[in-house]
């Protein structure tokens, strides 16, 4: 039972040292996505709904 006495307080200060450093890690951008825009800029966002060219104002017999 005496264990308790020491256990309880060592328990208590692990989880405000881990919260700390949890909220140290946050503040100071180690979980910032560093990879995601260098991948984002390779993703094909061609759509269906997006036009491949820009209309030209003819129609298919070449006159306007």
């Amino acid at each position: 039972m005496e264990i308790l006495y020491l256990l309880i307080p060592v328990s208590v200060v692990l989880v405000f040292a881990i919260a700390v450093a949890f909220w140290w890690s946050v503040r100071s951008g180690q979980f910032d996505d560093l990879e995601g825009p260098g991948f984002k800029i390779l993703m094909d966002d061609d759509g269906p709904d997006i036009p491949t060219s820009a209309p030209t104002g003819k129609d298919d017999s070449g006159k306007v």
